[in-house]
């Protein structure tokens, strides 16, 4: 993909007597063809009339005020992932202030309607993964403003240098109209004000020393496309009965630099980003606060690696999110390579997650078999708004502190499982010849020693334990109704690799449960609580 600027222009802007300038319609088989090769679009530049020097400047240029243009054009199916609108900004400017909108006509049942992303790099530029990145907003917004003393959330404040910015248009759905688009860009003439000072998280709070600590490491604020402030996600946090909470905000850094007000030592908030590509999203977490990580590439342009490189580098983790979800562009297409741990639960329990967790148990089987790498399993609740729940669900993480290296040590591990809510309390271990070991460990006995699998719960009334091994369900059991229990299943290592446990609750309508066609219905209905492995190995 080229994001440097080097990509083939569109129709030249032609400044009309209103002030607008009229992009044009592009020409469609170029257009057409700049998708096919997964390249972005650069349009004509923008140019602004320069600010008045103290001497020597011509009479009518601006030394203080707003000074606007206007820019509209037409895109057709097929149109590359990034528009690029060049701005030429000049020097003496103290604010940049961005306004669009997109037609979105009727389209038949099932046909994607127009839908356009907005974001925005400076004089730097938009080479991909490069320093220019000012901020995104995806479609959440419809403006934005930058200054050196505030921006927009999910926009990243500091001076407005003169030289080329980009504002950037990501058509991800475009009607088979097409998508006529305008933008409007304001500069406001001035000196700059104050500079914005970050409030970043610390990154230790006060722990237990060798300990579980809950955490959600999915959650969004205002900063992308979500409703609540970060003062309220780090309230929903705490009434959570979390220990710790990762900001995952979509496509950029900027409430990196907030966290730090709503952060002490009850709570300790961990900086990272949903990184949202046309071919899946995945979860950076332990960012360095501050750290911004790309998103502009597919599958097929092969750069996933060079950013997973980029956060192990900074000791961050990368998982991908939900990879069975329906909406366009969230299916995971990348594979697994890279990856530190997978989401095979997404918020409140659905067939999306009984499909990432089929796809996550036989990654485990594969791993014993060829002796390789195995994939940890998370569970975050990807809350937006009311009223999704923050902590449905949540990790409990063994960590050696509440620190965001160790916790993100304890996920990178898979010493950790995964709960609907604080209510639910769970032990799991396997014991043989006075051995003994828990989540992500390994018990090692002889293949006809006794094994005896063990699982203590609580909080999920009436519910049922699965415990699951590269064989299948090898055990069922069903808890009273006061939700808290002891099972015990005995094993040998001859007859099970690796044992992981669920804890269901009954269907809510009392009929059956996951459907199948050799023999009875199954009767445990959505998940309540869902352990990492422990492995087993024959001696």
């Amino acid at each position: 993909m080229c994001h440097d600027g080097s990509c083939e222009h569109g129709a030249a802007a032609r400044p009309a007597a209103d002030g607008h300038d009229g992009a044009g319609v592009l020409d469609r088989r170029r257009l057409l063809m700049a998708a096919a090769a997964g390249t972005a679009l650069t349009l004509a530049p923008v140019s602004f009339t320069p600010a008045r020097a103290a001497a020597g400047t011509p009479k009518g240029t601006p030394a203080d005020g707003d000074v606007t243009r206007t820019v509209t054009g037409h895109l057709e199916t097929g149109a590359a992932d990034f528009v690029y609108l060049p701005v030429e900004v000049p020097k003496g400017v103290q604010k940049i202030a961005v306004e669009y909108s997109y037609d979105k006509p009727s389209v038949p049942a099932g046909t994607p309607a127009n839908s356009c992303d907005i974001g925005v790099f400076d004089q730097r530029g938009t080479k991909l993964g490069g320093k220019g990145f000012r901020g995104w907003s995806g479609g959440f917004r419809t403006a934005f403003e930058i200054s050196a003393t505030e921006a927009t959330p999910g926009y990243l404040p500091g001076p407005v240098e003169s030289g080329t910015w980009h504002i950037v248009l990501g058509p991800y759905q475009v009607a088979p109209q097409g998508l006529n688009y305008q933008v409007k860009i304001t500069l406001t003439y001035g000196a700059p004000g104050a500079p914005f000072k970050p409030n970043y998280p610390p990154t230790k709070a006060k722990g237990r020393g060798h300990a579980w600590y809950r955490g959600d490491g999915h959650l969004h604020t205002v900063y992308s496309d979500g409703k609540r402030l970060p003062s309220e996600v780090a309230a929903g946090a705490r009434q959570a009965g979390l220990d710790f909470m990762v900001s995952t905000d979509h496509n950029t850094s900027s409430s990196h630099a907030v966290w730090g007000e709503y952060a002490d030592q009850d709570l300790l908030i961990i900086t990272g980003e949903e990184v949202t590509t046309r071919n899946g999203h995945w979860l950076a977490l332990g960012l360095p606060a501050g750290e911004w990580i790309d998103w502009r590439y597919r599958s097929r342009d092969d750069a996933f690696g060079r950013f997973t490189r980029q956060v192990h580098r900074s000791g961050g983790l990368v998982v991908p999110a939900h990879p069975y979800c329906p909406y366009i562009a969230s299916q995971w297409k990348f594979g697994y390579d890279g990856a530190d741990a997978v989401e095979v639960w997404n918020g409140p329990w659905t067939y999306d997650d009984e499909s990432a967790v089929d796809t996550w148990d036989a990654g485990l089987a594969e791993a014993v078999r060829t002796g390789g790498r195995w994939l940890p399993a998370m569970g975050n609740s990807d809350a937006h708004s009311e009223p999704q729940v923050i902590g449905l669900p949540h990790n409990v993480v063994y960590a050696d502190d509440l620190t965001t290296g160790a916790i993100m040590n304890g996920i990178r591990a898979g010493r950790n499982w995964i709960a609907e809510s604080a209510s639910v309390q769970l032990t799991f271990s396997a014991t043989a010849a006075g051995r003994r070991a828990g989540i992500a460990e390994t018990l090692t006995a002889r293949a006809d020693a006794p094994l005896d699998v063990r699982l203590e719960v609580s909080g999920v009334p009436n519910g049922t334990v699965r415990f699951i091994t590269d064989e299948g369900q090898m055990h069922q059991e069903s808890l009273p109704a006061s939700g808290t229990g002891t099972v015990v299943w005995r094993t040998t290592t001859s007859l099970a690799a690796y044992v992981r446990a669920e804890v269901r609750h009954p269907m809510a309508d009392g009929g059956p449960g996951q459907g199948n066609t050799m023999g009875p219905a199954l009767v445990w209905g959505p998940m309540a609580a869902l352990t990492n492995p422990i492995f087993l190995k024959r001696a």
